[in-house]
């Protein structure tokens, strides 16, 4: 099968480099690419492999240890090291795929089942981290990888070791491979702690360059047209990328870099207030690795620049889903004493009015408000440990059964058909009538799994008049904020529905884009009536968008609705809280009103009654 030439590809220079960086020097820790769909990255991961050099492993081991140091061999090669009976093989590297759909038992590895139908003998049947040990380890929307396999490659890739202690085996082998990921933002953002294990961050984005473009069109069109022609004309240059990778593996070991060179790094990731020392460390990593690309011993600040632009992007966020707060502004010739960063000047929308005055805009008048910054505190310790007596999403579990889906917890006998065996305890139902072992149908048992139920939450947010009193809304719009930041944490999938003169709308549909919720609430206009049961609507209508999601409302309003859906607005609350009901739906409602005496008609105590919601006053 014909890939298309790396060296074909037309621009994304950043990212083409960097995946050579973590190919000259694994260690730097992989890199994701983050763009739109069909902007190339599957295509340029693909293409890499075919310019990825030779390594030397140990000949007939499943691992690919290195027969050079002891420290990266498994026992058995140990061993061989031992008695030096070593053969040395050489293989070129690989690109490994880690599949979405994949099981535990596929990544790290389990039971060898013939080995145990023949002789008996409880051993190892490697899996995806056995392969990818020192090759490439890719994986295509990384963003949607499950919670708790994301959890085992950062297990794997902090330790350099898959440890497997499982069904009798207990076993451990190296497993220090090269994380590559791609992603498109719009299916949500990367967890943070998955997020930082990538030593490189680079933004594919597709060319605005209409040249750039139509080379891009004749040259997937020729290769679809005639692929080894294509391929055979890109030959040369990706065999001169391939050795000039080869020789900067070779001298990378003699690349230095200038204590003046290291200083202004510190210096300038100081400034920028990002807080991990992963950020220096691999800086320094990525600029030797470009300089041995370029065939050169020694560090200079182009190279620094260049490796700052590709490692440093992902760890200046404010939050772990806002765009950086900070533009990055690299060094300019020797003057090592400037600045290396300026801060983005925040513009705000003034209204011309005094801040005491207070207004109800009622009709079709608008006003905007910034939010203010407020602590949301829960009403007890047991609350604070589940972020408002609500459990995070990765938390909330299902029990399913003959589904490779999930974390093994039991075994049943089937209940319908023979899917998601547990080949151990199989075995052992099989093995109580004695050797030779024959499996009949009664001894087949399937895994019960636990696996994590998604979860929706939509905040309802009143945008209505009334909330411009005292600036009831910028409070309103803190805690949204803080909400997201929650919801961000729980994996959730979030939701922004707004109300406001004569109906609710659905301003962001269910998504994991938290930063998108983020810059809606910050614009959100006040005025109008408060159509406060519209919102409520809204809310049953999106239940149902994830398949088994539980959902959860979280409502900010001053509860003076005044805009029915049927009749009348108690009637109108009454039905339409007790369908919440039904439905199962959570409700959590933050109540925004203060201390100043307010004659009109209040609902929050109607709609907590009905609902058992919990209220937060905020007054």
């Amino acid at each position: 099968m014909k890939f298309f030439p790396f060296s074909a590809i037309v621009g994304q220079e950043k990212a083409k480099l960097a995946l050579i960086c973590n190919a000259i020097d694994p260690s730097i820790g992989g890199v994701l690419l983050s763009g739109d769909k069909g902007t190339g990255k599957s295509t340029m991961v693909r293409a890499f492999a075919q310019i990825l050099p030779e390594i030397e492993v140990v000949d007939g081991c499943a691992f690919n240890c290195n027969p050079y140091n002891v420290a990266e061999m498994c026992d058995a090669c140990r061993e061989k090291a031992e008695n030096r009976s070593i053969k040395v093989a050489k293989r070129r590297m690989k690109v490994i795929d880690l599949p979405l759909s994949v099981t535990l038992d596929r990544l790290v590895g389990t039971i060898d089942i013939n080995r145990a139908l023949k002789e008996g003998i409880r051993a190892l049947q490697p899996g995806i981290l056995a392969e990818a040990n020192r090759n490439i380890l890719y994986i295509d929307e990384v963003n949607l990888l499950e919670d708790y396999i994301a959890d085992v490659l950062l297990d794997s890739a902090a330790l350099g070791w898959n440890v497997v202690e499982r069904e009798g085996i207990s076993l451990k082998h190296p497993a220090r491979f090269i994380l590559v990921g791609t992603m498109n933002p719009e299916e949500g953002e990367l967890r943070p702690q998955l997020l930082d294990r990538f030593g490189m961050f680079v933004s594919i984005e597709a060319s605005e360059n209409a040249d750039e473009r139509v080379e891009i069109v004749r040259r997937v069109t020729e290769f679809q047209k005639d692929p080894i022609s294509f391929c055979e004309k890109y030959k040369s240059q990706d065999d001169k990328l391939r050795d000039a990778i080869s020789n900067a593996k070779r001298i990378l070991s003699e690349v230095a870099i200038s204590d003046e060179l290291l200083k202004l790094l510190a210096e300038t990731i100081i400034q920028m207030g990002i807080k991990t020392h992963r950020a220096e460390i691999t800086t320094v990593k990525a600029a030797k690795a470009i300089a041995a690309f370029e065939g050169r011993k020694s560090v200079n600040l182009e190279d620094l620049k260049r490796a700052m632009e590709l490692t440093l992007p992902h760890r200046i966020k404010a939050r772990p889903f806002q765009k950086p707060q900070i533009e990055l502004k690299l060094p300019e010739g020797k003057n090592f004493n400037e600045k290396n960063f300026t801060e983005k000047k925040e513009t705000k929308e003034s209204s011309g009015e005094p801040e005491e005055k207070q207004e109800n805009l009622c009709g079709n008048s608008e006003k905007k408000f910034d939010s203010s910054e407020v602590k949301i505190e829960p009403k007890n310790l047991k609350d604070k440990t589940e972020n408002f007596g609500c459990r995070a999403s990765r938390d909330c579990k299902m029990t399913v059964i003959g589904k490779k889906h999930g974390i093994p917890v039991s075994y049943v006998p089937p209940l319908n058909g023979f899917e998601d065996i547990n080949i151990l305890a199989t075995l052992n139902s099989a093995v109580l009538r004695g050797f030779p072992i024959e499996i009949r149908n009664e001894d087949i048992r399937v895994n019960v799994r636990k696996a994590r139920t998604p979860r929706i939450t939509a905040i309802l947010l009143d945008s209505s008049g009334s909330m411009g009193l005292q600036k009831r809304i910028s409070i309103a719009k803190g805690i949204a904020k803080k909400l997201v930041e929650r919801s961000y944490q729980r994996r959730d999938w979030l939701s922004l529905i707004v109300f406001r003169g004569n109906e609710a709308e659905l301003i962001v549909k269910p998504t994991k884009r938290y930063e998108e919720i983020f810059d809606a609430i910050e614009s959100l206009p006040t005025g109008g009536k408060t159509p406060l049961p519209s919102a409520l609507l809204k809310l049953i209508s999106i239940s149902n968008h994830v398949k088994n999601a539980h959902c959860r409302g979280i409502l900010i309003t001053d509860g003076k609705a005044n805009v029915p859906v049927f009749g009348k607005v108690d009637d109108d609350l009454a039905q339409i809280c007790s369908l919440i009901v039904k439905k199962g739906i959570k409700l959590e409602i933050y109540d925004t009103r203060s201390k100043v005496f307010d004659p009109a008609p209040n609902y929050i105590e109607m709609i907590s009654e009905i609902t058992k919601a919990e209220v937060h006053k905020d007054n």
